[in-house]
């Protein structure tokens, strides 16, 4: 991936592919909705803070279990703890429809990627 599709002051910065950000935004918002690219930054800018307050949250719950592998469960864990409880339910079904197309694309063949 190159610098400029990310978002981020460098490269070294942590960040997710700007393009797919985008698309996932505009999916989320009504045909006629735009968004300012400034605003579409930010979007991005808060998603990449909640991953790293969430990862490290998760990190601090497998550290308790004396785990060295965050699994799931501790990710699920690490959102309720962070007050983000109401979102399990769905990020839980989520992460079980992502399981079944998984298993699905590797019963095919599929690279998955």
């Amino acid at each position: 991936m190159e610098p400029m599709d990310i978002v981020g002051k460098s490269k070294e910065d942590a960040s997710l592919p700007k393009a797919t950000m985008t698309k996932i935004i505009k999916e989320m918002l009504p045909p006629d909705v735009r968004v300012a690219r400034d605003a579409q930054d930010l979007l991005i800018e808060c998603c990449v803070e909640f991953i790293n307050l969430v990862s490290s949250e998760s990190n601090e719950v497998c550290n308790k279990e004396d785990k060295r592998t965050i699994a799931p469960e501790h990710v699920l864990k690490a959102l309720q703890v962070l007050g983000f409880g109401e979102y399990i339910e769905e990020v839980y079904a989520a992460y079980e429809q992502h399981k079944l197309e998984t298993m699905q694309d590797s019963l095919r063949g599929g690279g998955g990627g």
